[in-house]
């Protein structure tokens, strides 16, 4: 029977009720339960990942094999060389690939999985060290293990409490952080990952330079003495959500939608207000030969949405948007 009390989010599932909010909830909790457990065998864990000059082979079997290629394929685009052994294959040949400067990654909820435990005794004759992620510290793989990360959570949102569900955001979340602090520890920067990821777009946006990604063409451009209703009616044709000020060819300032409010708040006729009296003088700029990721970090650190592009004698040339390319 159920508990008369507080009714958890697998009973609510098991009655029926299968609200998203809840299975979110649910996976929120678990993580902040993991988030409050003790760290030093994850701390120990990049402490070896960061002193071995082989690879990180990850290994599982099921739904934490599926887990397990993730975390590989994130350790791998970060700077950390990894790839992923199916528990099952390695018995057919595929053993082959750890060699005695690897670190093994076994991941078992139960830590019993009969293809994953198998795979220590093999293991462990190449003089390879093995981090566990398991739910059960006290299992078979837990207590082979040289290193524990505990993935225990209190239940799947599941409504059987069955389906790899919860567990699977554990492990998921764990590899995520080992790939993150490992980033952290390695100074792997966004041109790292741009060698790593050349294709697709997030390629294309790691390996561009601002005068590839910025718009240009017919700018939205007033002159400092420009009517209101000029400024509105130019950042209206622009669609950029902007206008530049521009004394001739010098940049003077620029008006964004922010400042078309604040200006809105401070004058009730506008008849008398010029660009001038609403631009921000002295904007943020960016050279064209900027990389495209130094612009957007720029914008995010500076809660902007635009940067003003120049070139090598600082004339306007462009805008960078970090929304909308």
């Amino acid at each position: 029977m159920e508990n008369q009390g507080v009714m958890t989010s697998g009973a609510l599932l098991a009655r029926g009720s299968s609200s998203p909010v809840e299975v979110f909830s649910s996976y929120a909790r678990a993580l902040t339960e993991l988030a409050e457990r003790d760290h030093s065998a994850f701390s120990a864990a990049i402490e070896l990942i960061l002193n071995t000059d082989g690879r990180v082979v990850v290994s599982g079997i099921g739904k934490s094999g599926l887990i397990g290629r993730k975390i590989a394929a994130t350790l791998s685009s970060t700077g950390t060389p990894s790839l992923f052994l199916h528990s099952a294959e390695a018995f057919h040949g595929d053993l082959g690939v750890i060699s005695h400067s690897d670190i093994a990654v076994l991941i078992s909820y139960s830590g019993e999985t009969e293809e994953v435990v198998k795979l220590i005794a093999p293991i462990k004759r190449r003089g390879v060290k093995i981090i566990a992620i398991t739910g059960d510290i006290r299992s078979t793989l837990a207590q082979a293990a040289d290193i524990v990360l505990d993935a225990k959570v209190e239940r799947e949102v599941c409504p059987h409490n069955l389906a790899p569900t919860t567990s699977c955001i554990a492990t998921l979340a764990i590899g995520d952080a080992l790939a993150v602090e490992l980033m952290h520890r390695r100074q792997f920067a966004a041109e790292d990952f741009g060698f790593n990821h050349p294709g697709g777009s997030l390629g294309r946006r790691l390996h561009s330079r601002v005068r590839d990604m910025m718009h240009k063409g017919a700018l939205p451009i007033v002159t400092p003495d420009a009517s209101m209703q000029s400024v509105i009616f130019t950042m209206t044709r622009g669609r950029l959500g902007m206008a530049l000020v521009m004394n001739d060819d010098e940049l003077a300032g620029v008006i964004t939608d922010g400042d078309l409010r604040r200006i809105l708040l401070k004058h009730e006729n506008l008849s008398s207000v010029t660009a001038k009296d609403a631009m921000t003088p002295q904007p943020q700029t960016i050279s064209q030969d900027a990389m495209w990721v130094e612009a957007e970090a720029r914008m995010i650190e500076r809660k902007i949405s635009s940067l003003v592009v120049i070139d090598d004698q600082r004339r306007v040339v462009g805008i960078a948007q970090v929304y909308g390319q």
